[in-house]
């Protein structure tokens, strides 16, 4: 237990030093901010860009807009950030050796994946828990919310589907070869369960399913049993990643 504290905290302290978490920060603190004020103002821009003599007729914004555009900025250019900041989280260790001389010292290898995998899951936490703080006080404060369900399903299945895709960073930087070797796995991944998702009947066990149909959840167009079995997929995945992750690495040669 000790190692793993110690390895974690140096990940953390990395993470810090590098900027990774700065930036994550910034980024997110930027889409929470982005989200609720884009949907408020969306709509006289529109009017503004019209040519003379033409009107368009937009409903007016409400909070399920702003959660809408919430779920749009971090599923889709959110957690490409995050994939881009962490994609070497392993290939960069094995590019760069730093990790033959912990091992050698008797550093545990599943301790390795583990303090990766929780510091990489912590940051992802704490910058999606910014993102989403901002975002509900804007929303609150320009909008009643009483037309939004299932708001805290939702946002942890965004949540649930972002550290399954840590896991498959970790997974590919052990299986494959080369510094994108994480990245071409997990985008692997993503572009399987986006073929799947055109079989609507297999929507409710797809992992993608809690990036991509949040806000039809909050609409009441989504049932939550079904999004909760998205959930569960995903979290199956994740341990199923970490398990054959730490199987690869006690048998890789460094």
């Amino acid at each position: 237990m000790s190692m793993y504290t110690a390895f974690l905290k140096k990940e953390l302290m990395e993470s810090s030093r590098t900027h990774k978490l700065l930036i994550l920060l910034i980024v997110f603190l930027l889409f929470g901010i982005m989200s609720p004020v884009t949907a408020k103002i969306l709509p006289d821009i529109m009017s503004s860009v019209m040519p003379e003599g033409m009107s368009i007729t937009l409903p007016t914004p409400s909070a399920l807009d702003s959660w809408g555009q919430f779920f749009k900025n971090v599923s889709q250019m959110g957690l490409i950030v995050v994939l881009l900041v962490f994609g070497g989280i392993m290939s960069g260790e094995f590019g760069k050796g730093t990790l033959v001389n912990m091992l050698t010292k008797g550093l545990s290898r599943p301790v390795v994946i583990l303090s990766k995998f929780t510091s990489a899951t912590l940051v992802w936490t704490a910058c999606y828990a910014l993102c989403f703080g901002v975002t509900y006080g804007y929303t609150a404060y320009f909008w009643r919310m009483d037309n939004v369900q299932n708001l805290f399903l939702s946002i942890a299945g965004l949540w649930v589907y972002g550290v399954l895709l840590i896991a498959a960073l970790i997974l590919g930087g052990v299986l494959l070869k080369g510094n994108f070797s994480g990245l071409l796995f997990t985008f692997g991944l993503v572009a399987v369960t986006l073929l799947i998702s055109i079989a609507p009947t297999l929507n409710k066990y797809n992992p993608i399913s809690c990036a991509n149909l949040n806000t039809a959840l909050l609409s009441g167009q989504v049932v939550p049993a079904n999004f909760t079995l998205s959930m569960i997929m995903c979290g199956g995945l994740t341990v199923l990643f970490i398990v054959l992750s730490i199987l690869v690495f006690n048998k890789k040669q460094i």
